[in-house]
């Protein structure tokens, strides 16, 4: 009841002074990140204070947590999700909590990160429902009270693994961004395994009212339908991925949405799915109330290089030939942004088919050409030269390939440039529509990808030992220390996060990066896990035992060797700066307007050395006021910049990095600007804030 009144209370306080709401996590439904805001401007940003913190209380037990979430604002409440992925509701002038909804009450952490929630109302406005994932359950909430709507799905969540055509009950499959809304409709996507064997990610449309399937497009066609032929026989029935994790926008007036897709699987071979691989790595536009498709452009043919579409596409209105053209512009991880005619999807920049460099792994016929779009020029670097390597690393870059973006990968290991998390990312780029300018930041730092021949999964010699597994199994992605690297997290603690049922469904499930280890013995299974979490684990007991009623394919005989950001003696990128930019873009010309390095290591800065930019998770919001807002970087700060000139006019530290994107909104006519200060990336240290800033 306090909740409930807390909520009315602040309801009721909005007749006081205007509101202007941040409705989606994307500004609006065209996603453009843009606020008609202005009273935050050039003039006074540096005026800018902390108005309020709200710290959401639930850190993991070892203190290692992440936000990614951009809040949404809707009547002065702000919606949000915690590093736990509980759902909050905020009184948005002053950071007071009114509800909480937790699914997993009883869990000490999630196993996936997310970016957002989605709210809908029907039209007469009594029916207000908060939509949000977790794990693998879709739920419905009363935007007033956090309770479950128990008339949607199975009292108030449906299962995201059903309706996909085959039991995906063994695989990993959560769901990381938030859907879209259209009429009564919310349109979703999944995150889905990266190894053989992973579900596959088709795109369904519910009832929002009851949760009922109402269509679902297939991202990995059936038979009959278009793409089919661009897939090895058959291969509908067990491939996977082809899934879109990063979100979608939505044409409300044209009843269109626009999904962006991921890889196919296995990331990084592809020797057992010959073909393009339709639809993934495609923009797909799909008609929204049948989820037929209208129009697609794939970005990468059979992708080897894990170069998901990492965002949300943005709407613009574009001049060409003197006549405004509604376009949709997407930018990839490659560093290229694409841009199309939103009802015809022909591309409104030239893009080519250039030849690109064979694969040297037998059995991998790696697609002969792949699109370059010849405007913008690419807000990323995609070349490297010995020149650009810092001297420490000179005869490593020798004995790798290095023949450009689409150089795949080999077993000596292959140059990926930008990294395989971008160029663009999931914090996605913002749109000016009074200019036709889009803000985009990227990451500029190079990674390695290496393959090696399949280890056979022959037993370990007498007797077995847990280090002898995992570092057989393990060690070569989270490090013999077991501290993690990269995209795979350490292990110490872990017993602190996870239970002993719960490692093993990750064993047999594998999650996000990480592959399943079905294939490992039982008694292999079992005493790594002794190893890891130091409790007793009984060898065919059933704790947390994952059935797979899909059967595990045949591995590949080719395997990814791990993932490496590629370091230099020192620690830093084994590049020249920069490393993170934020590139100004105008679309009516494809020219740039200015491009400046975005972060910096105050150690390098206070040794004279001229701003480098950083790695960055998070992206960037426009306003009426002249302003680009961004966090993102790897020093925890949050930054203001003229839209005009890029020049940086306000910055304030935050507790931990912001690795999420800003949004902004008034409530009683006061404008605010807030955004997730989670870290917890790049070993970032972690926090549980949020951090509203206003003028005083």
């Amino acid at each position: 009841m306090r909740a409930i009144a807390l909520l009315l209370l602040a309801a009721g306080c909005v007749g006081q002074g205007p509101n202007t709401d941040w409705r989606v996590t994307g500004g609006d439904p065209g996603n453009t990140r843009f606020s008609p805001l202005d009273q935050i401007n050039t003039t006074n940003v540096a005026q800018l204070r902390v108005a309020w913190v709200y710290h959401t209380g639930d850190l993991p037990p070892d203190g290692h947590g992440e936000i990614q979430a951009t809040p949404i604002v809707v009547d002065g409440v702000l919606y949000a999700t915690t590093p736990k992925v509980a759902v909050i509701a905020l009184g948005a002038d002053a950071g007071t909590l009114l509800w909480r909804f937790d699914a997993f009450p009883n869990r000490p952490t999630q196993p996936h990160v997310n970016r957002g929630v989605v709210y809908w109302a029907d039209e007469g406005g009594h029916d207000r429902r908060i939509f949000f994932a977790v794990d693998r359950r879709l739920y419905a909430l009363d935007a007033r009270t956090g309770e479950p709507v128990r008339g949607f799905g199975d009292s108030g969540w449906v299962d995201l693994g059903e309706g996909l055509g085959w039991d995906v009950g063994g695989t990993y499959l959560v769901s990381t961004s938030p859907g879209v809304v259209y009429k009564d409709l919310i349109v979703w996507g999944t995150r889905v395994g990266e190894a053989e064997g992973s579900a596959p990610g088709h795109i369904r449309g519910y009832d929002a009212r009851t949760g009922k399937i109402r269509w679902t497009f297939h991202t990995i066609p059936w038979p009959g339908e278009f793409g089919y032929d661009t897939w090895p026989p058959e291969a509908f029935k067990s491939a996977g991925g082809a899934n879109s994790w990063a979100g979608m926008t939505v044409d409300t007036a044209r009843g269109v949405v626009y999904i962006p897709t991921g890889s196919a699987t296995p990331d990084f071979y592809g020797g057992d799915r010959a073909g393009a691989n339709l639809f993934a790595n495609s923009l797909v536009a799909l008609d929204a109330a049948t989820g037929k498709r209208l129009w697609h452009f794939q970005t990468v043919h059979h992708d080897l290089w894990d170069r998901d579409l990492p965002a949300a596409p943005n709407f613009v209105t574009v001049t060409r030939g003197g006549a405004r053209v509604d376009a949709v512009a997407q930018i990839a991880k490659s560093g290229f942004v694409f841009l199309f005619d939103r009802q015809s999807g022909k591309p409104l920049f030239e893009v080519e088919e250039r030849v690109v460099p064979a694969s040297d792994l037998p059995g991998e016929h790696a697609w002969r050409t792949q699109p370059f779009p010849l405007k913008p020029a690419p807000f990323a670097r995609q070349t490297i030269s010995e020149a650009d390597v810092t001297a420490s690393e000179r005869r490593r870059f020798r004995s790798l390939r290095h023949n450009g973006l689409f150089t795949p990968p080999s077993r000596p290991g292959s140059v990926v440039l930008p990294g395989f998390d971008g160029g663009g990312e999931w914090g996605g780029a913002a749109v000016d529509p009074e200019t036709a300018t889009l803000y985009v930041n990227a990451s500029d730092v190079p990674w390695i990808a290496a393959m090696r021949e399949t280890r056979p999964s022959a037993p370990l010699p007498e007797p077995r030992t847990g280090i002898a597994v995992y570092t057989a199994s393990c060690a070569s992605c989270h490090g013999a220390d077991r501290r993690g690297r990269d995209r795979a997290p350490a292990l110490v603690g872990i017993d602190q996060r996870m239970s002993v049922g719960e490692l093993r469904q990750l064993l047999e499930r594998g999650r996000g990066f990480m592959p399943s280890f079905a294939t490992l013995s039982e008694p292999d299974k079992c005493i790594v896990i002794v190893y890891l979490i130091g409790k007793d684990c009984v060898t065919g007991g059933n704790f947390g035992r994952v059935t797979r009623p899909h059967p595990v394919p045949p591995p590949p005989p080719y395997e990814f060797a791990g993932y490496e950001r590629w370091r230099d003696s020192s620690g830093f990128p084994a590049i020249k700066p920069p490393w993170g930019t934020l590139s100004a873009i105008d679309l009516n010309t494809g020219e740039y307007r200015w491009r400046i390095p975005l972060g910096e290591f105050p150690a390098l800065t206070a040794r004279g050395i001229p701003v480098t930019g950083t790695e960055q998770y998070g992206g960037p919001i426009v306003t009426r006021g002249g302003l680009v807002f961004i966090a993102a970087t790897q020093e925890g700060k949050i930054r203001a910049f003229d839209k005009s000139s890029g020049g940086l006019l306000w910055e304030a530290l935050l507790p931990a990095p912001g690795y999420a994107t800003p949004s902004t909104f008034t409530v009683h006519g006061k404008q605010f600007v807030v955004v997730a200060a989670g870290g917890g990336k790049l070993g970032a240290k972690s926090s549980d804030a949020y951090v509203a800033f206003s003028l005083p």
